[in-house]
């Protein structure tokens, strides 16, 4: 004990003497929860006596006091960092010093954090302390010197700070507890699946209820409502249960709480604690915690506001899981798709060692669909995958990549051309129908150094187009000669656009002359590659490529435009009677802007449009006749003529020929050929006579028949020309006449001719 107690201990003790005698009217405790814990801290004995005496036996907000002892500031330091939920301090002023208590003060703020417990300061010498300056400079709840503390007063003094210490722990508890819920929000909408997302769910609910994660489950209501709700996430004792029916799920209360819970569509908060999580589905999710002790008001509020916070993560986890199925899935036939299959093949090439990829095609499917619709479509596409699981078993993967095409990848014990074809050697039946089904197939045997699986699936297209090409139901493997092939393919195609995009591609022109007199009567505009180095890229290689990826249209434009404006120039020197003749392409036809586009061309050369000719291919002729004579009679309307190019390498029928109203007949370069070696025709030459061109002479009578002006393509010969003039062709054009030749040769050429 300190001098400066002992200069006091009579007066004190008087003092509290005094708690003794009046009654301080504080109910005495019957049962509640847990007690406030009350440190009493001063060097004087008889004052911890005196105040545990006249505090006994009364409850303050329905809970007993506790007491805790300290007999100086250092000792009060040691019990408050061992009793962490200390309520209220009564504490001395002038211990060990005269400012001990006030030093004492500023510990448990500053250092312990002990921001909720109250402080109730006691001394016997207000000097030594101000009380004024003491309450503004210190977070105390009350200063009172010794004497004045009666029974009554302590009990209203301590009952005060109590309530104070009541509301700032609710108040902490608020806040913390909505710090887990926002970090769970938080943390949970990042969850990228439905398992994840419900683990850390009942982690996230038990540290709100400050319980540890024991006895916790999650279950989610099952999708068509009749089988049993599923176990997604548990802890403790249950963890073994997950993806196990609920009604598998031990203990009846928690069984019962959970279904309850599931069916009401709410949250059940007795017995137990038991979460509902809606989702727009109705598939929801219900989630258990035995908290171990009864709920508080405040308890109830986080828990409302942490189901309503974690329905809207559920809802985001839900969606992300929705995108990542659709994403990954075949919706209509529940295997995975090409993004999945090409992570399938990922994994495979970590040991590829026999392993072949193979796509199968599904022979005529179009057809299929569009005779019996989609919806025995889509039966034809379930059969097949379902005779693909059942011949290539569970050692196979497989996708759907798109359309009619599925990916298989397994062994080549299993996956090779024979299983598949038996595969769908018995016939289907979709809607009581019998159906004959084949598949065409491109295999790619996986290798330590195959490259990935997109590029995997490029060799397998490459095996399946060469497959298709051979016969259909037939199989091929990708070799490395195609993969050359493909790729010198593709490099002409960058350099095909190269070259556009740098205007290194230009429109030559070869005259179509009279066969009677050989005088130039129109031309040909033709588009031409050189390549820097001064070599030709054939039209018959780099044609094709610009067709297959659109660019044709472009180019088609570019030769048009070239060409009007070309003869324009022509005719203002002197050649007004020439006609120009361009090549217009299905992709061109059938293109929206295509009419607007001649009309711009004519429009802007200033051309009559009398003078222009398109020329068309039997094949876009039949491939559909109704828009064809649709487009064609636009054309006729704006002044411009027709022509049919590579008559008789088609399938058109007289009556189509008939329809088109074409003015010219072009005979494919092919059926001229045949007129060479042969005697110049008399004019009524036998058609059983070998060697007489008897389809140029067909081609020639039908033409005539029709009206129209017939032009000879690839005349190379003098016995060509001889022949076909016998036979009553108008026009020629070829190699005989003139090759074709660049804009800046051609008014030489037509001053000699």
């Amino acid at each position: 004990m300190s001098s400066h107690s002992a200069d006091r201990s009579g007066p004190d003790t008087e003092a509290f003497v005094e708690l003794l005698e009046d009654d301080a009217g504080g109910p005495a405790h019957a049962g509640g929860l847990g007690v406030w814990k009350v440190l009493i801290v001063d060097d004087d004995e008889d004052v911890h006596r005196a105040t545990e005496l006249a505090l006994r036996g009364i409850a303050i907000e329905g809970r007993p006091l506790e007491f805790l002892h300290a007999r100086s500031a250092a000792q009060a330091i040691e019990v408050a960092r061992a009793q962490p939920d200390i309520a209220v301090a009564l504490l001395d002023v002038v211990m060990e010093s005269p400012d001990a208590g006030l030093r004492l003060v500023r510990t448990l703020r500053d250092e312990l954090g002990r921001h909720a417990l109250r402080v109730v300061l006691r001394t016997g010498q207000p000097g030594y302390a101000p009380e004024i300056d003491t309450i503004r400079n210190y977070d105390i709840n009350d200063y009172k010197t010794k004497s004045e503390l009666t029974r009554v007063r302590l009990y209203t003094s301590l009952t005060a700070a109590i309530r104070s210490y009541r509301q700032i722990l609710a108040l902490e508890q608020t806040r913390n507890g909505l710090e887990i819920v926002v970090s769970a929000s938080t943390h949970l909408g990042r969850q990228r699946g439905l398992q994840r997302f419900s683990e850390g769910l009942v982690t996230q609910l038990s540290a709100l209820l400050g319980v540890t994660p024991e006895g916790l489950v999650c279950a989610q209501a099952p999708d068509n409502g009749e089988d049993d709700p599923v176990i997604i996430a548990a802890a403790g004792r249950y963890s073994e249960l997950i993806h196990r029916p609920l009604r598998e799920l031990p203990g009846t209360p928690v069984r019962e709480a959970l279904t309850r819970c599931l069916q009401q569509q709410r949250s059940v908060l007795e017995p137990g604690v038991c979460l509902y999580f809606s989702a727009p589905s109705g598939r929801g999710i219900a989630a258990y915690v035995e908290a171990g002790r009864e709920l508080e008001a405040l308890d109830e509020r986080l828990l409302e506001v942490f189901a309503a916070s974690m329905s809207v993560a559920f809802e985001n986890v839900l969606l992300y899981s929705q995108l990542v199925d659709y994403a990954y899935h075949d919706q209509l036939l529940r295997m995975p798709n090409r993004n999945r299959f090409i992570e399938l093949i990922g994994e495979r090439l970590r040991q590829p060692e026999g392993a072949v990829l193979a796509l199968v095609d599904i022979d005529d499917f179009a057809a299929i669909n569009d005779t019996l619709g989609h919806q025995v479509g889509d039966q034809v596409l379930q059969a097949a995958a379902q005779r693909l699981t059942e011949a290539l078993g569970e050692q196979v993967v497989m996708a759907r990549l798109g359309g009619d095409t599925f990916g298989v990848l397994g062994p080549e014990s299993v996956v090779n051309p024979q299983v598949l074809e038996r595969a769908f050697v018995p016939v289907v039946e979709v809607q009581g129908e019998r159906m004959r089904i084949s598949v065409t197939s491109g295999l790619v045997r996986l290798a330590a150094d195959s490259p990935p699986g997109f590029e995997l699936i490029k060799d397998a297209h490459l095996a399946l187009k060469q497959a298709k090409q051979h016969r259909r139901g037939s199989s091929s493997y990708f070799s490395e000669r195609m993969g050359v092939d493909a790729r010198e393919r593709m490099r002409l195609l960058r350099s095909l656009r190269g070259a556009f995009d740098e205007r290194r591609l230009y429109v030559a022109y070869q005259p179509l002359v009279a066969m009677e007199t050989r005088t130039a009567v129109g031309l040909e505009a033709l588009i031409r590659w050189r390549l820097d180095d001064g070599r030709f890229v054939p039209p018959d290689r780099f044609i094709p490529l610009a067709e297959r990826s659109g660019l044709i249209v472009s180019i088609g434009e570019f030769v048009l435009r070239n060409a009007c404006f070309e003869l324009v120039r022509l005719h203002h020197a002197g050649y007004s009677e020439l006609r120009m003749s361009v090549n217009v392409s299905k992709a061109q036809f059938t293109d929206p802007d295509f009419l607007p586009s001649v009309a711009r061309a004519l429009q802007d050369a200033r051309l009559d449009p009398r003078a222009l000719e398109l020329e068309i291919t039997e094949s876009v002729a039949v491939e559909d006749l109704e828009f064809v004579l649709g487009v064609l009679a636009d054309l006729r309307r704006l002044g411009v003529s027709l022509a049919v190019d590579d008559f008789g390498t088609g399938y058109s029928s007289l009556g189509v020929l008939r329809q088109l109203g074409a003015h010219r007949l072009k005979i494919d370069r092919s059926f001229i050929h045949e007129l060479d070696g042969a005697a110049a025709p008399v004019p009524d030459p036998q058609p059983d006579v070998p060697g007489q061109g008897t389809i140029a002479r067909m081609v020639v009578d039908l033409g005539r028949a029709l009206g129209m002006e017939i032009v000879a393509e690839g005349v190379e010969t003098e016995t060509q020309h001889a022949a076909l003039r016998a036979l009553g062709c108008q026009v020629g054009q070829g190699y005989l006449y003139a090759r074709p030749m660049p804009a800046e040769d051609l008014l030489g050429w037509l001053g000699r001719a």
